[in-house]
């Protein structure tokens, strides 16, 4: 069964068990110079000494190759259900095939789509171009890990460091959601599979994508200063009243200083987008004390409408008179004041960063001092 799917070099020195070497221990991936099933004997030339020996095929003296290794443990495990990426598929086929020939019951098979590194590339433990579950657990928690895995798995995802935020976000999106939903929304709800039925109320105050946004514009390494601006934005909150915050501001700082820091690169403004930084910062000086977040983001809205770059007249509820705000504005902001491609909805990261410290980040891309930063 397996012979039709070697070429024919390989086909005639080919046993589906390699002989381990009777005085190292090694399990010798050579030709075999004999296959003897009645007896019991594999006849293989050790390739260093030219030594020839003849070790037994049972009694754990071999090591099943791969095309068989599975199928072999499938019936000798009673294994009934196994999952694998859709690489395997003949190799599942293979195996249920000769499992069958043993007499047993092929398990029931998942197909999972592969894992793709951040150029849709394959993932491949020898190009080392994938992520690890330790390497994830650095910058996030296992419950992030979990929502990732258990969404469609039959597509094909991209796994490195830039879907961490997305998925730590997303987690506590769906557990936010989850105490508001019936009993069928909350069985499709991926928190309910995570927690085994029994997911955590926990107050999540503020997203990830945020907590990095903070450090990036604060360019801190230091916990404490993120807790500041969230002291601002939410009184009274604290490690002790907030744990699961606590650790994701930790994992924020982390994660900054691993990928966000080395990668930011600042924009100088040209001479349109100076004249609307200088439009926004006036008119983030002339908001109350008590704005809010939507006060901030219609101010920004406000900035950029009269500006012909930036006016969308195709977005919802546009009009000749009030021209929609296109993405480029808020990309404006991100690369010239952030240092980043993207970023958080900008009237709530003003809340939280603050008016002043927003106001100080214009003037110092107007001067030309975040370009070296």
């Amino acid at each position: 069964m397996i012979l039709p799917t070697l070429g024919p070099e390989r086909r005639a020195t080919y046993s589906p068990f390699l002989p381990i070497h009777p005085k190292t221990g090694v399990v010798m991936q050579v030709p075999m110079e004999e296959v003897r099933p009645a007896e019991d004997l594999l006849v293989w030339v050790d390739p260093e000494t030219g030594e020839r020996h003849g070790t037994r095929i049972t009694g754990g003296h071999c090591k099943a190759q791969w095309k068989a290794d599975w199928a072999l443990r499938w019936f000798a495990l009673g294994v009934d259900y196994e999952m694998s990426g859709k690489d395997l598929i003949d190799s599942v086929k293979l195996s249920g095939a000769i499992c069958k020939v043993l007499g047993g019951q092929p398990p029931i098979g998942f197909t999972y789509e592969l894992f793709l590194d951040e150029d849709g590339g394959k993932i491949s433990k020898s190009k080392g171009n994938g992520l690890t579950i330790d390497e994830w657990l650095t910058y996030a928690s296992p419950e992030s890990l979990a929502l990732y895995m258990f969404q469609s798995p039959r597509s094909a995802k991209k796994l490195h460091f830039d879907v961490i935020p997305k998925a730590v976000d997303e987690y506590f999106s769906f557990l936010a959601r989850y105490p508001t939903q019936d009993w069928k929304n909350r069985l499709g709800n991926p928190v309910w599979h995570i927690h085994a039925g029994n997911p955590p109320a926990i107050d999540m105050p503020v997203s990830f994508t945020m907590l990095l946004n903070l450090a990036s514009a604060s360019n801190t390494e230091d916990a404490d200063v993120l807790w500041g601006f969230l002291n601002r934005h939410v009184p009274g909150v604290s490690a002790e009243t907030h744990p699961q915050l606590a650790q994701m501001v930790g994992y924020a700082v982390k994660y900054f200083n691993a990928f966000v820091k080395p990668s930011k690169v600042f924009r100088a403004p040209d001479d349109a987008e100076r004249g609307a930084l200088e439009a926004l910062d006036s008119a983030l000086a002339a908001l109350p004390d008590a704005a809010t977040a939507d006060d901030i983001q219609n101010a920004l809205y406000d900035v950029a409408r009269p500006i012909p770059r930036y006016q969308d007249f195709k977005a919802k509820g546009a009009t000749a008179e009030r021209p929609g705000v296109s993405v480029e504005w808020f990309n404006t902001l991100y690369q010239v004041l952030l240092g980043l491609p993207r970023g958080p909805r900008f009237g709530s990261f003003v809340t939280i960063y603050g008016v002043n410290e927003t106001r100080a980040l214009i003037a110092r891309a107007l001067a030309g001092e975040l370009t070296a930063a």
